[in-house]
Protein backbone atom coordinates (compact mmCIF):
# COMPACT_ATOMS: atom_id res chain seq x y z
CA UNK A 1 0.00 0.00 0.00
CA UNK A 2 1.42 3.38 -1.05
CA UNK A 3 1.69 6.26 1.40
CA UNK A 4 -1.32 8.60 1.34
CA UNK A 5 -0.86 12.12 0.08
CA UNK A 6 -0.88 14.61 2.94
CA UNK A 7 -3.40 17.44 2.29
CA UNK A 8 -4.78 20.32 4.34
CA UNK A 9 -8.30 21.75 4.28
CA UNK A 10 -10.20 24.54 6.05
CA UNK A 11 -13.35 24.00 8.09
CA UNK A 12 -15.42 25.73 5.40
CA UNK A 13 -14.14 23.31 2.75
CA UNK A 14 -14.99 20.33 4.94
CA UNK A 15 -18.50 21.68 5.61
CA UNK A 16 -19.04 22.17 1.88
CA UNK A 17 -17.85 18.60 1.23
CA UNK A 18 -20.31 17.24 3.79
CA UNK A 19 -23.15 19.27 2.29
CA UNK A 20 -22.45 17.87 -1.16
CA UNK A 21 -22.32 14.33 0.16
CA UNK A 22 -25.47 14.62 2.27
CA UNK A 23 -27.85 14.31 -0.64
CA UNK A 24 -26.05 11.50 -2.46
CA UNK A 25 -24.77 9.25 0.35
CA UNK A 26 -26.96 6.76 2.23
CA UNK A 27 -27.51 7.84 5.87
CA UNK A 28 -25.14 5.22 7.30
CA UNK A 29 -22.36 6.07 4.81
CA UNK A 30 -22.89 9.78 5.41
CA UNK A 31 -22.51 9.32 9.17
CA UNK A 32 -19.27 7.40 8.56
CA UNK A 33 -17.93 10.20 6.35
CA UNK A 34 -18.94 12.81 8.92
CA UNK A 35 -17.15 10.86 11.67
CA UNK A 36 -13.98 10.51 9.57
CA UNK A 37 -13.85 14.23 8.83
CA UNK A 38 -14.63 14.98 12.47
CA UNK A 39 -11.64 12.87 13.48
CA UNK A 40 -9.48 14.77 11.00
CA UNK A 41 -10.55 18.12 12.47
CA UNK A 42 -10.00 16.86 16.01
CA UNK A 43 -6.45 15.71 15.22
CA UNK A 44 -5.63 19.02 13.53
CA UNK A 45 -6.89 21.01 16.51
CA UNK A 46 -5.01 18.74 18.88
CA UNK A 47 -1.80 19.35 16.99
CA UNK A 48 -2.32 23.11 17.01
CA UNK A 49 -2.97 23.21 20.75
CA UNK A 50 0.07 21.16 21.82
CA UNK A 51 3.80 21.35 21.41
CA UNK A 52 3.61 18.92 18.51
CA UNK A 53 3.44 19.95 14.89
CA UNK A 54 1.91 18.63 11.70
CA UNK A 55 5.41 17.93 10.40
CA UNK A 56 6.27 15.86 13.47
CA UNK A 57 2.91 14.09 13.26
CA UNK A 58 3.57 13.17 9.64
CA UNK A 59 6.92 11.75 10.70
CA UNK A 60 5.15 9.59 13.27
CA UNK A 61 2.75 8.29 10.62
CA UNK A 62 4.98 7.90 7.60
CA UNK A 63 8.51 7.91 9.01
CA UNK A 64 11.08 10.68 9.18
CA UNK A 65 13.46 11.62 6.44
CA UNK A 66 17.12 12.07 7.29
CA UNK A 67 18.19 15.48 8.58
CA UNK A 68 20.72 15.93 5.81
CA UNK A 69 21.14 19.59 4.98
CA UNK A 70 19.96 18.92 1.43
CA UNK A 71 16.71 17.28 2.63
CA UNK A 72 16.02 20.04 5.13
CA UNK A 73 16.75 23.15 3.08
CA UNK A 74 16.00 22.32 -0.56
CA UNK A 75 12.25 21.65 -0.14
CA UNK A 76 11.70 25.03 1.53
CA UNK A 77 13.59 26.76 -1.29
CA UNK A 78 11.24 25.47 -3.95
CA UNK A 79 13.90 23.28 -5.44
CA UNK A 80 13.58 19.56 -5.94
CA UNK A 81 14.68 17.44 -2.99
CA UNK A 82 16.72 15.16 -5.27
CA UNK A 83 20.41 16.17 -5.46
CA UNK A 84 21.68 17.77 -8.62
CA UNK A 85 24.69 16.35 -10.47
CA UNK A 86 27.79 17.14 -8.45
CA UNK A 87 31.35 17.87 -9.34
CA UNK A 88 33.81 15.14 -8.37
CA UNK A 89 35.21 17.16 -5.49
CA UNK A 90 31.79 17.91 -3.99
CA UNK A 91 30.78 14.28 -4.45
CA UNK A 92 33.86 13.26 -2.50
CA UNK A 93 32.82 15.61 0.28
CA UNK A 94 29.39 14.00 0.37
CA UNK A 95 30.93 10.54 0.59
CA UNK A 96 33.12 11.70 3.46
CA UNK A 97 30.12 13.25 5.15
CA UNK A 98 28.10 10.06 4.93
CA UNK A 99 31.01 8.11 6.37
CA UNK A 100 32.17 10.41 9.16
CA UNK A 101 29.81 13.29 9.81
CA UNK A 102 26.59 12.59 11.79
CA UNK A 103 23.19 13.28 10.28
CA UNK A 104 24.60 13.88 6.82
CA UNK A 105 26.27 17.21 7.53
CA UNK A 106 28.64 17.93 4.65
CA UNK A 107 32.36 17.36 4.97
CA UNK A 108 34.94 19.80 3.72
CA UNK A 109 35.14 20.09 -0.04
CA UNK A 110 37.77 18.09 -1.82
CA UNK A 111 37.92 15.36 0.82
CA UNK A 112 37.45 11.73 -0.07
CA UNK A 113 39.23 8.76 -1.49
CA UNK A 114 40.23 7.97 -5.05
CA UNK A 115 37.08 5.93 -5.66
CA UNK A 116 34.93 8.90 -4.77
CA UNK A 117 36.99 11.24 -6.94
CA UNK A 118 36.50 8.83 -9.82
CA UNK A 119 32.74 9.15 -9.42
CA UNK A 120 32.16 5.72 -7.90
CA UNK A 121 29.99 5.56 -4.80
CA UNK A 122 31.76 3.89 -1.89
CA UNK A 123 30.23 0.64 -0.67
CA UNK A 124 28.76 -0.43 -4.01
CA UNK A 125 30.07 -3.34 -6.03
CA UNK A 126 31.30 -6.86 -5.44
CA UNK A 127 32.99 -7.56 -2.13
CA UNK A 128 36.60 -8.66 -2.55
CA UNK A 129 37.82 -12.01 -1.23
CA UNK A 130 40.12 -10.26 1.24
CA UNK A 131 37.04 -9.02 3.11
CA UNK A 132 36.16 -12.56 4.24
CA UNK A 133 38.82 -12.76 6.95
CA UNK A 134 36.87 -15.44 8.81
CA UNK A 135 36.51 -17.77 5.83
CA UNK A 136 38.26 -21.11 5.50
CA UNK A 137 40.96 -20.89 2.80
CA UNK A 138 41.70 -24.11 0.89
CA UNK A 139 44.70 -24.11 -1.49
CA UNK A 140 44.03 -26.12 -4.67
CA UNK A 141 47.11 -27.37 -6.52
CA UNK A 142 47.30 -28.15 -10.22
CA UNK A 143 46.79 -31.90 -10.70
CA UNK A 144 49.47 -32.45 -13.37
CA UNK A 145 51.84 -29.45 -13.40
CA UNK A 146 54.42 -28.27 -10.88
CA UNK A 147 56.42 -25.09 -10.75
CA UNK A 148 59.58 -25.35 -12.88
CA UNK A 149 58.26 -27.93 -15.37
CA UNK A 150 58.12 -27.50 -19.16
CA UNK A 151 55.14 -25.68 -20.63
CA UNK A 152 52.80 -28.30 -22.21
CA UNK A 153 51.85 -25.84 -25.00
CA UNK A 154 55.15 -24.44 -26.34
CA UNK A 155 57.41 -27.20 -24.97
CA UNK A 156 60.15 -24.58 -24.58
CA UNK A 157 59.43 -22.35 -21.60
CA UNK A 158 58.92 -23.36 -18.02
CA UNK A 159 55.92 -22.65 -15.82
CA UNK A 160 56.27 -20.85 -12.51
CA UNK A 161 53.92 -19.77 -9.71
CA UNK A 162 51.45 -17.11 -10.84
CA UNK A 163 48.72 -15.15 -9.12
CA UNK A 164 46.12 -17.61 -7.83
CA UNK A 165 42.58 -17.48 -9.14
CA UNK A 166 40.18 -16.87 -6.26
CA UNK A 167 36.75 -18.48 -6.01
CA UNK A 168 34.39 -17.55 -3.17
CA UNK A 169 31.58 -19.98 -2.35
CA UNK A 170 28.87 -19.61 0.28
CA UNK A 171 26.98 -22.43 2.00
CA UNK A 172 23.98 -22.25 4.30
CA UNK A 173 23.85 -23.98 7.66
CA UNK A 174 21.79 -24.06 10.82
CA UNK A 175 22.75 -21.50 13.51
CA UNK A 176 23.22 -24.33 16.02
CA UNK A 177 24.47 -27.57 14.49
CA UNK A 178 23.90 -30.93 16.20
CA UNK A 179 26.23 -33.91 15.89
CA UNK A 180 25.29 -37.41 17.07
CA UNK A 181 28.05 -39.90 17.85
CA UNK A 182 27.03 -43.54 18.11
CA UNK A 183 29.72 -45.02 20.30
CA UNK A 184 30.01 -48.74 19.70
CA UNK A 185 29.84 -50.88 22.82
CA UNK A 186 30.60 -54.58 23.24
CA UNK A 187 29.38 -56.74 26.15
CA UNK A 188 30.60 -60.10 27.37
CA UNK A 189 27.77 -62.61 27.64
CA UNK A 190 29.47 -64.40 30.50
CA UNK A 191 30.62 -61.62 32.88
CA UNK A 192 28.61 -58.70 31.48
CA UNK A 193 31.75 -56.61 31.00
CA UNK A 194 31.10 -53.67 28.63
CA UNK A 195 33.76 -52.25 26.30
CA UNK A 196 33.10 -48.85 24.65
CA UNK A 197 34.88 -47.33 21.69
CA UNK A 198 36.86 -44.18 22.58
CA UNK A 199 35.17 -40.82 22.09
CA UNK A 200 36.57 -39.11 18.96
CA UNK A 201 39.36 -36.64 19.57
CA UNK A 202 38.15 -33.07 19.98
CA UNK A 203 34.68 -34.03 21.21
CA UNK A 204 34.24 -32.63 24.71
CA UNK A 205 32.29 -34.13 27.53
CA UNK A 206 29.84 -31.20 27.70
CA UNK A 207 26.58 -31.49 25.84
CA UNK A 208 26.83 -27.92 24.59
CA UNK A 209 30.05 -26.67 23.03
CA UNK A 210 31.43 -23.17 23.77
CA UNK A 211 30.49 -22.17 20.24
CA UNK A 212 26.87 -22.89 21.05
CA UNK A 213 26.70 -20.24 23.81
CA UNK A 214 28.64 -17.78 21.64
CA UNK A 215 26.27 -18.16 18.69
CA UNK A 216 23.13 -17.86 20.83
CA UNK A 217 24.53 -14.74 22.51
CA UNK A 218 25.38 -13.18 19.15
CA UNK A 219 21.93 -13.89 17.75
CA UNK A 220 20.04 -12.69 20.83
CA UNK A 221 22.11 -9.80 22.15
CA UNK A 222 24.01 -8.86 19.01
CA UNK A 223 21.27 -9.20 16.39
CA UNK A 224 18.11 -8.97 18.52
CA UNK A 225 16.80 -12.45 17.66
CA UNK A 226 14.50 -13.64 20.49
CA UNK A 227 14.97 -17.08 21.96
CA UNK A 228 11.56 -18.24 20.76
CA UNK A 229 12.35 -17.30 17.14
CA UNK A 230 15.59 -19.25 17.23
CA UNK A 231 13.62 -22.11 18.77
CA UNK A 232 11.22 -22.04 15.80
CA UNK A 233 14.04 -21.85 13.28
CA UNK A 234 15.89 -24.77 14.84
CA UNK A 235 12.69 -26.82 15.03
CA UNK A 236 11.99 -26.23 11.33
CA UNK A 237 15.47 -27.57 10.55
CA UNK A 238 14.80 -30.72 12.64
CA UNK A 239 17.39 -29.60 15.20
CA UNK A 240 15.19 -28.51 18.14
CA UNK A 241 16.61 -26.20 20.81
CA UNK A 242 14.02 -24.94 23.35
CA UNK A 243 14.12 -21.30 24.37
CA UNK A 244 14.53 -22.16 28.07
CA UNK A 245 17.57 -24.24 27.18
CA UNK A 246 19.04 -21.35 25.23
CA UNK A 247 18.78 -19.13 28.30
CA UNK A 248 20.43 -21.76 30.49
CA UNK A 249 23.32 -22.02 28.02
CA UNK A 250 24.08 -18.30 27.81
CA UNK A 251 23.54 -17.73 31.54
CA UNK A 252 26.03 -20.45 32.48
CA UNK A 253 28.52 -19.14 29.94
CA UNK A 254 28.35 -15.56 31.30
CA UNK A 255 30.81 -16.22 34.15
CA UNK A 256 34.01 -15.26 32.31
CA UNK A 257 32.35 -12.46 30.29
CA UNK A 258 31.15 -10.97 33.58
CA UNK A 259 34.76 -10.59 34.83
CA UNK A 260 35.76 -8.90 31.57
CA UNK A 261 32.70 -6.63 31.82
CA UNK A 262 33.81 -5.51 35.28
CA UNK A 263 37.29 -4.87 33.93
CA UNK A 264 35.86 -2.81 31.07
CA UNK A 265 34.06 -0.69 33.68
CA UNK A 266 37.37 -0.06 35.46
CA UNK A 267 39.07 0.74 32.17
CA UNK A 268 36.27 3.09 31.08
CA UNK A 269 36.47 4.96 34.38
CA UNK A 270 39.99 6.15 33.48
CA UNK A 271 38.99 7.51 30.06
CA UNK A 272 39.42 11.25 29.34
CA UNK A 273 36.16 11.32 27.37
CA UNK A 274 32.86 9.58 28.11
CA UNK A 275 29.57 9.70 26.21
CA UNK A 276 26.30 8.65 27.85
CA UNK A 277 22.59 8.55 27.08
CA UNK A 278 19.40 6.56 27.81
CA UNK A 279 16.80 4.63 25.86
CA UNK A 280 13.61 3.06 27.31
CA UNK A 281 13.61 -0.61 28.28
CA UNK A 282 11.27 -3.11 29.92
CA UNK A 283 11.94 -5.51 32.78
CA UNK A 284 8.75 -7.33 33.67
CA UNK A 285 9.74 -7.99 37.28
CA UNK A 286 10.20 -4.24 37.88
CA UNK A 287 7.05 -3.02 36.14
CA UNK A 288 3.97 -2.00 38.08
CA UNK A 289 1.02 -4.37 38.13
CA UNK A 290 3.25 -7.44 37.87
CA UNK A 291 4.98 -9.65 40.41
CA UNK A 292 7.69 -7.49 41.92
CA UNK A 293 10.95 -8.82 43.28
CA UNK A 294 12.90 -7.73 46.34
CA UNK A 295 14.93 -5.15 44.41
CA UNK A 296 11.81 -3.41 43.12
CA UNK A 297 10.28 -3.37 46.60
CA UNK A 298 13.47 -1.91 48.06
CA UNK A 299 13.50 0.77 45.36
CA UNK A 300 9.89 1.69 46.10
CA UNK A 301 10.64 1.88 49.84
CA UNK A 302 13.67 4.11 49.26
CA UNK A 303 11.71 6.53 47.13
CA UNK A 304 8.04 6.30 48.11
CA UNK A 305 5.68 7.67 45.53
CA UNK A 306 8.39 7.93 42.90
CA UNK A 307 7.66 6.12 39.64
CA UNK A 308 11.02 5.19 38.17
CA UNK A 309 11.25 4.56 34.47
CA UNK A 310 13.28 1.59 33.26
CA UNK A 311 16.08 2.46 30.86
CA UNK A 312 19.07 1.02 29.12
CA UNK A 313 21.96 3.43 29.59
CA UNK A 314 24.76 3.45 27.07
CA UNK A 315 28.22 4.68 28.07
CA UNK A 316 30.98 4.95 25.48
CA UNK A 317 34.50 5.61 26.75
CA UNK A 318 37.37 6.59 24.45
CA UNK A 319 40.64 5.02 25.65
CA UNK A 320 43.70 5.53 23.43
CA UNK A 321 41.67 5.63 20.21
CA UNK A 322 39.65 2.61 21.36
CA UNK A 323 35.94 2.71 22.13
CA UNK A 324 34.66 0.78 25.14
CA UNK A 325 30.87 0.38 25.21
CA UNK A 326 28.95 -0.39 28.40
CA UNK A 327 25.24 -1.05 28.81
CA UNK A 328 23.26 -0.83 32.06
CA UNK A 329 19.57 -1.77 32.15
CA UNK A 330 17.40 -0.97 35.15
CA UNK A 331 15.60 1.83 37.00
CA UNK A 332 18.66 4.07 37.10
CA UNK A 333 19.25 6.87 34.62
CA UNK A 334 22.39 7.46 32.57
CA UNK A 335 23.84 9.92 35.08
CA UNK A 336 23.48 7.47 37.96
CA UNK A 337 25.08 4.68 35.92
CA UNK A 338 27.91 6.97 34.89
CA UNK A 339 28.47 7.76 38.57
CA UNK A 340 28.82 4.02 39.27
CA UNK A 341 31.51 3.85 36.59
CA UNK A 342 33.38 6.94 37.86
CA UNK A 343 33.62 5.39 41.34
CA UNK A 344 36.53 3.39 39.88
CA UNK A 345 38.35 6.46 38.53
CA UNK A 346 41.82 7.16 39.88
CA UNK A 347 41.86 10.16 42.20
CA UNK A 348 44.92 11.75 40.57
CA UNK A 349 43.20 11.99 37.19
CA UNK A 350 41.60 15.24 36.08
CA UNK A 351 37.85 15.48 35.56
CA UNK A 352 36.83 13.75 32.31
CA UNK A 353 34.91 15.31 29.45
CA UNK A 354 31.31 14.14 29.44
CA UNK A 355 29.23 14.38 26.26
CA UNK A 356 25.46 13.97 26.53
CA UNK A 357 22.27 15.87 25.77
CA UNK A 358 21.00 18.60 28.08
CA UNK A 359 18.77 16.42 30.30
CA UNK A 360 19.89 16.76 33.92
CA UNK A 361 19.34 13.04 34.52
CA UNK A 362 22.40 12.42 32.35
CA UNK A 363 24.69 14.23 34.81
CA UNK A 364 26.52 12.30 37.58
CA UNK A 365 25.73 14.39 40.65
CA UNK A 366 28.51 12.95 42.82
CA UNK A 367 31.34 13.62 40.34
CA UNK A 368 32.64 16.65 38.53
CA UNK A 369 32.92 16.44 34.75
CA UNK A 370 33.66 18.87 31.95
CA UNK A 371 30.17 18.94 30.50
CA UNK A 372 29.64 19.07 26.74
CA UNK A 373 26.18 19.01 25.17
CA UNK A 374 25.26 17.56 21.81
CA UNK A 375 25.29 20.21 19.08
CA UNK A 376 23.02 18.11 16.87
CA UNK A 377 20.28 18.11 19.52
CA UNK A 378 20.27 21.90 19.28
CA UNK A 379 20.35 21.74 15.47
CA UNK A 380 17.36 19.38 15.44
CA UNK A 381 15.16 21.98 17.14
CA UNK A 382 15.70 24.28 14.16
CA UNK A 383 15.12 21.43 11.71
CA UNK A 384 11.73 20.78 13.31
CA UNK A 385 10.50 24.34 12.62
CA UNK A 386 12.29 25.01 9.34
CA UNK A 387 9.01 24.94 7.37
CA UNK A 388 7.58 27.81 9.42
CA UNK A 389 10.77 29.89 9.76
CA UNK A 390 12.79 29.03 6.65
CA UNK A 391 15.30 31.85 6.48
CA UNK A 392 16.35 32.01 10.16
CA UNK A 393 16.63 28.23 10.34
CA UNK A 394 18.61 28.14 7.11
CA UNK A 395 21.10 30.57 8.63
CA UNK A 396 21.63 28.41 11.75
CA UNK A 397 21.88 25.14 9.82
CA UNK A 398 24.42 26.53 7.36
CA UNK A 399 26.61 27.92 10.14
CA UNK A 400 26.62 24.55 11.89
CA UNK A 401 27.39 22.86 8.56
CA UNK A 402 30.55 24.97 8.31
CA UNK A 403 31.57 23.90 11.81
CA UNK A 404 31.17 20.25 10.83
CA UNK A 405 33.19 20.86 7.68
CA UNK A 406 36.02 22.11 9.86
CA UNK A 407 35.74 19.09 12.15
CA UNK A 408 35.77 16.72 9.17
CA UNK A 409 38.93 18.42 7.92
CA UNK A 410 40.59 17.85 11.31
CA UNK A 411 39.75 14.16 11.11
CA UNK A 412 41.04 13.81 7.58
CA UNK A 413 44.32 15.49 8.52
CA UNK A 414 44.54 13.31 11.65
CA UNK A 415 45.15 16.35 13.84
CA UNK A 416 45.87 15.93 17.53
CA UNK A 417 43.47 17.23 20.16
CA UNK A 418 45.46 20.43 20.64
CA UNK A 419 45.77 21.01 16.86
CA UNK A 420 42.05 20.38 16.39
CA UNK A 421 41.26 22.88 19.15
CA UNK A 422 43.48 25.53 17.55
CA UNK A 423 41.86 24.90 14.15
CA UNK A 424 38.35 25.27 15.55
CA UNK A 425 39.34 28.41 17.47
CA UNK A 426 40.63 29.94 14.26
CA UNK A 427 37.86 28.87 11.87
CA UNK A 428 34.77 27.88 13.87
CA UNK A 429 34.89 30.28 16.82
CA UNK A 430 34.20 33.46 14.75
CA UNK A 431 31.21 31.83 13.06
CA UNK A 432 29.80 30.55 16.36
CA UNK A 433 30.31 33.94 18.02
CA UNK A 434 28.47 35.63 15.17
CA UNK A 435 25.68 33.07 15.49
CA UNK A 436 25.39 33.77 19.20
CA UNK A 437 25.15 37.53 18.58
CA UNK A 438 22.56 36.95 15.87
CA UNK A 439 20.35 34.85 18.16
CA UNK A 440 20.60 37.39 21.00
CA UNK A 441 19.66 40.16 18.56
CA UNK A 442 16.66 38.21 17.27
CA UNK A 443 15.19 38.03 20.78
CA UNK A 444 16.28 41.49 21.94
CA UNK A 445 14.83 43.26 18.89
CA UNK A 446 11.58 41.23 19.24
CA UNK A 447 11.91 39.83 15.74
CA UNK A 448 11.15 36.39 17.22
CA UNK A 449 8.42 35.51 19.69
CA UNK A 450 10.19 33.75 22.62
CA UNK A 451 7.47 31.11 22.97
CA UNK A 452 7.14 30.15 19.30
CA UNK A 453 9.02 27.22 17.82
CA UNK A 454 11.92 29.34 16.61
CA UNK A 455 12.09 31.22 19.88
CA UNK A 456 12.23 28.00 21.85
CA UNK A 457 15.02 26.68 19.61
CA UNK A 458 17.03 29.88 20.07
CA UNK A 459 16.45 29.92 23.83
CA UNK A 460 17.58 26.29 24.12
CA UNK A 461 20.80 27.02 22.26
CA UNK A 462 21.55 30.18 24.25
CA UNK A 463 20.75 28.49 27.57
CA UNK A 464 23.23 25.68 26.89
CA UNK A 465 25.73 27.71 24.86
CA UNK A 466 28.65 27.05 27.22
CA UNK A 467 28.19 23.27 27.04
CA UNK A 468 27.43 23.28 23.30
CA UNK A 469 30.69 25.09 22.53
CA UNK A 470 33.10 23.24 24.82
CA UNK A 471 34.92 22.05 21.70
CA UNK A 472 36.10 25.67 21.27
CA UNK A 473 37.80 25.72 24.70
CA UNK A 474 38.78 22.15 25.56
CA UNK A 475 41.07 19.87 23.55
CA UNK A 476 39.39 16.56 22.71
CA UNK A 477 35.82 17.74 23.29
CA UNK A 478 33.46 16.31 20.64
CA UNK A 479 30.71 18.15 18.81
CA UNK A 480 27.90 15.67 19.33
CA UNK A 481 26.82 12.47 21.04
CA UNK A 482 26.29 10.37 17.92
CA UNK A 483 28.79 7.70 18.96
CA UNK A 484 26.57 6.90 21.96
CA UNK A 485 23.38 7.16 19.90
CA UNK A 486 24.78 4.55 17.52
CA UNK A 487 25.76 2.30 20.42
CA UNK A 488 22.24 2.49 21.85
CA UNK A 489 20.89 1.12 18.57
CA UNK A 490 22.15 -2.25 19.79
CA UNK A 491 19.78 -2.03 22.78
CA UNK A 492 16.99 -0.59 20.63
CA UNK A 493 17.32 -3.48 18.18
CA UNK A 494 17.03 -5.93 21.04
CA UNK A 495 14.01 -4.06 22.46
CA UNK A 496 12.17 -3.99 19.14
CA UNK A 497 12.61 -7.71 18.57
CA UNK A 498 12.66 -9.24 22.05
CA UNK A 499 10.43 -6.56 23.65
CA UNK A 500 11.55 -7.05 27.27
CA UNK A 501 13.67 -8.80 29.86
CA UNK A 502 11.87 -10.97 32.38
CA UNK A 503 14.08 -10.29 35.41
CA UNK A 504 16.84 -7.95 36.49
CA UNK A 505 19.30 -10.86 36.25
CA UNK A 506 18.28 -11.47 32.64
CA UNK A 507 18.85 -7.78 31.90
CA UNK A 508 22.29 -7.92 33.54
CA UNK A 509 23.30 -10.91 31.40
CA UNK A 510 22.07 -9.07 28.32
CA UNK A 511 24.09 -5.96 29.28
CA UNK A 512 27.25 -8.06 29.63
CA UNK A 513 26.91 -9.72 26.24
CA UNK A 514 25.83 -6.54 24.42
CA UNK A 515 28.77 -4.62 25.91
CA UNK A 516 31.33 -7.23 24.88
CA UNK A 517 29.84 -7.82 21.43
CA UNK A 518 29.65 -4.15 20.48
CA UNK A 519 33.09 -3.38 21.93
CA UNK A 520 34.48 -6.23 19.79
CA UNK A 521 32.84 -4.79 16.69
CA UNK A 522 34.29 -1.33 17.33
CA UNK A 523 37.83 -2.58 17.90
CA UNK A 524 37.80 -5.05 14.99
CA UNK A 525 37.73 -8.28 17.02
CA UNK A 526 35.60 -11.29 16.09
CA UNK A 527 32.94 -11.50 18.84
CA UNK A 528 32.13 -15.14 18.08
CA UNK A 529 35.72 -16.25 18.54
CA UNK A 530 36.22 -13.90 21.48
CA UNK A 531 33.31 -15.28 23.50
CA UNK A 532 34.55 -18.82 22.89
CA UNK A 533 38.04 -17.87 24.06
CA UNK A 534 36.67 -16.45 27.31
CA UNK A 535 34.78 -19.67 28.05
CA UNK A 536 37.72 -21.95 27.25
CA UNK A 537 40.12 -19.96 29.43
CA UNK A 538 37.76 -19.00 32.24
CA UNK A 539 40.33 -19.60 35.00
CA UNK A 540 42.92 -17.34 33.39
CA UNK A 541 40.26 -14.70 32.72
CA UNK A 542 39.28 -14.69 36.39
CA UNK A 543 42.89 -14.20 37.49
CA UNK A 544 43.88 -11.55 34.91
CA UNK A 545 40.82 -10.09 33.18
CA UNK A 546 42.87 -7.11 31.97
CA UNK A 547 44.80 -9.50 29.72
CA UNK A 548 41.63 -10.82 28.08
CA UNK A 549 40.08 -7.67 26.66
CA UNK A 550 38.83 -7.66 23.05
CA UNK A 551 41.92 -5.88 21.76
CA UNK A 552 44.61 -7.93 23.52
CA UNK A 553 43.20 -11.43 24.10
CA UNK A 554 44.83 -12.79 20.92
CA UNK A 555 48.27 -12.47 22.53
CA UNK A 556 47.12 -14.61 25.45
CA UNK A 557 45.89 -17.29 23.05
CA UNK A 558 49.33 -17.38 21.43
CA UNK A 559 51.11 -17.60 24.78
CA UNK A 560 48.83 -20.38 26.06
CA UNK A 561 49.12 -22.50 22.89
Amino acid sequence: MSKPQVVSATQEELDELLELAKGSFPPAKYQLLEAVLGTFVYVMQLLQNTKSSLRRFRQMLFGARTEHKRNVLEPISGREAAPKPEAPESRAAAVSADRDVPLGLPAIEGAGDSAALAGKRAGHGRTGAQAYAGATVTPVEHPSLNSGERCPQCRTGRVYAYEAKVLVRFAGQAPIAVSIYQIERLRCRMCDAVYSAPIPEGVGADRYDESCASMIALLRYGSGMPFFRLQGLQASLKLPLPDATQWDIVARAAKAPRWVYQELIRQAAQAPLLHNDDTPAKILALMGGRARNAQADALAAAEPGAARAINTSGIVALIEQRKVVLFFTGPQHAGENLAQVLVHRAEQLAAPIQMCDALTRNYPKQFKTLLANCLLHARRKFVQVVEHFPEPCRHVIEVLAEVYQHDAHCREQNLSGAQRLAYHQEHSAPRMAALNNWMVEQLASRQVEPHCGLGQAINYMLKHWKELTLFLRQAGAPLDNNVCERALKKAILHRKNSLFFKTQNGAAVGDIYMSLIYTCQLCGANPFEYLQALQRHAEQVEQQPQQWLPWNYARQLIDSS
